[in-house]
């Protein structure tokens, strides 16, 4: 019997579709001070490929990913004196859209501040304090995040790991500057969150990698060291190094009057660095006057009560603390930004059921980016951007710490031991309840560089959050304060 030919599909037989990168160009310009600056956005997904080995043999560069990125470039400027700085934000699981509408690049979003939040559909206008006026700028999104997705037949998975995160968003950085002529350039990293973890293991994996030496990595909102953010039993150390954070966001809500933000902030950190670590040190073996004396301290400083502060055994974790110090106005506070306030459905929790400060701001980005990507970068794609991936965040791994701290300080500093022109620009904020910024300081203060690598290393506070750069007053100032870092490091 004859075969129908009508009836076989087309698409039963064809091989999947090769991906290809499908990056659209297009031209800008941005008026600052009567000056015009011109310049090319690329925006797209570039195909990650690997190189195969079967039976010892060289069988070809095999596609296991398309990551998406935007690339700005000043037109008319020479790029081997023109630096370059690769962004990416962090979750892990979270796209680039923070650092990218945010602070760094040309356009940004309107969202309004603590208690002043633009209504929908918000605003997007142009950066006047873009750091396009003194690097060329890339942003990454790693795999599952934005539109970055591993290709037919791969596991994205395999991508949700600080090895292979480090892997992919290093090949990205490669090609780009291989295929943009860019070896000789300036250039930097900027990472925010665990974008500063990515970026302290880049700087190590670059140059060991690749050969790729760096003029400077830009830390924002910083951890290097998870030891000092994890509120796991046995572990005090992060109860002292959110004391600071947790004084600066009572003063802010005016419970810890009449005294200066500075003031507070040095009493809680001389305390937070001698009393209180020793007595958490002596467990049930602490006195009762020297407890009672800590608990005093720690009310005053906290905004929290006595009562309270006895019954959690002189041990406040940062989730508790979010969700008690305004419980009596039956408001929470903000762990990404202490200075935003909102409400849970259960004033009586223990713990802060939902950030407001992150519903704050997710909305407003979201639109945003959504909007710009199609309609003034021209680039079309019916996948959903991927803001943030909580999938790829809940199961990321760590395999490579087993049995020991998570951390990437050493491999930082190896970076700056190797390369010692390599510069630290570090930035956190006075009202981040998720990476504190006397954290970063205790991290700091540790990494294993001789004394004259030290002064290598600079630190800039804000007056803000995790995102300081919502509040537009630390915008500004965090923004002269890139340029200046991106200048200076450039040799230029």
């Amino acid at each position: 019997m004859a075969k129908d030919e009508s009836t076989e599909s087309p698409s039963s037989t064809a091989e999947p579709k090769k991906p290809v990168d499908d990056l659209v160009t297009t031209q800008h310009s941005l008026t600052i001070e009567g000056r015009e600056l011109k310049y090319t956005a690329s925006t797209g997904r570039i195909v990650l490929r690997q190189e195969v080995l079967t039976d010892g043999k060289f069988d070809g560069h095999q596609p296991k990913a398309e990551v998406f990125l935007t690339a700005y470039t000043l037109d008319d400027a020479d790029a081997a004196d023109r630096p370059v700085t690769f962004a990416f934000n962090g979750g892990p699981g979270s796209s680039s859209i923070w650092l990218h509408l945010g602070l760094l690049g040309p356009r940004r979003v309107v969202s309004g501040d603590a208690g002043q939040l633009a209504p929908p559909p918000y605003g997007l206008v142009d950066n006047a304090e873009t750091l396009l006026r003194h690097s060329d700028l890339v942003f990454i999104d790693p795999v599952s995040t934005g539109y970055s997705r591993a290709v037919e037949g791969e596991k994205p998975g395999e991508y949700h790991g600080f090895t292979r995160d480090l892997e992919s968003v290093g090949e990205v950085i490669r090609l780009w500057t291989s295929r943009n002529g860019r070896w000789m350039s300036p250039k930097f990293l900027a990472g925010e969150s665990y974008g500063t973890t990515r970026a302290a293991g880049l700087a190590s994996h670059l140059q060991q990698r690749y050969g790729m030496y760096l003029n400077g990595v830009m830390l924002i909102s910083a951890v290097l060291e998870f030891g000092t953010l994890d509120f796991t039993p046995g572990n005090d150390l992060p109860y002292t190094l959110f004391l600071p954070s947790y004084a600066a966001i009572a003063h802010y809500h005016g419970l810890v009057p009449d005294r200066s933000l500075d003031e507070v902030l040095a009493d809680a950190e001389r305390f937070a660095a001698g009393r209180y670590p020793n007595a958490l040190a002596q467990g049930n073996r602490i006195p009762a006057d020297y407890r009672a004396e800590v608990v005093t301290r720690l009310a005053a400083l906290t905004g929290l009560s006595e009562d309270y502060i006895d019954r959690v055994n002189l041990r406040i974790e940062h989730m508790r603390f979010f969700a008690e110090l305004l419980r009596s106005r039956r408001q929470v506070v903000g762990r990404l930004d202490g200075r935003f306030v909102g409400w849970d459905a259960d004033s009586g929790g223990e713990k802060q059921g939902n950030d407001p400060s992150f519903a704050a701001i997710i909305g407003p980005y979201t639109a945003a980016l959504n909007h710009y990507v199609r309609m003034e970068l021209g680039y079309q794609n019916d996948l959903p951007y991927e803001i943030l991936n909580f999938e790829a965040a809940k199961n990321w791994s760590f395999k490579e710490f087993e049995g020991q701290q998570i951390t990437v300080a050493e491999k930082l500093a190896e970076a700056m031991r190797a390369n010692p022109h390599l510069k630290l620009h570090v930035a956190s904020g006075h009202y981040d309840g998720a990476t504190p910024y006397f954290a970063t300081e205790n991290t700091l203060a540790r990494l294993q560089l001789p004394a004259e690598l030290v002064a290598n290393i600079e630190t800039k506070y804000y007056a803000a959050g995790h995102m300081m750069y919502v509040h537009d007053e630390s915008r500004l100032q965090q923004s002269e304060d890139l340029a200046a870092f991106v200048n200076s490091a450039s040799n230029r």
